[in-house]
């Protein structure tokens, strides 16, 4: 498992929890499926930089600083 997708994920469902959304919800927002949602906040999967850059959007973050993970 790679451990900067591990990281990406955990700061996805640290952003996500802090606004109250539901995994559910995020990936609706981000126009994604819930079980790719939950592969990329558990580090299973890769995430695509389009894909990325729509979570950063629901969040209204920069990608940026969702790379970064000191949480």
């Amino acid at each position: 498992m790679n451990i900067e997708l591990v990281k990406l994920g955990q700061k996805i469902k640290f952003e996500r929890i802090k606004r109250g959304l539901s995994q559910e919800q995020l990936a609706e927002l981000a126009n994604l499926s819930v079980h790719g949602m939950s592969n990329v906040e558990t580090g299973k999967t890769d995430i695509k930089y389009t894909n990325l850059l729509k979570i950063a959007k629901v969040f209204d973050l920069k990608i940026s600083e969702l790379l970064d993970f000191n949480l």
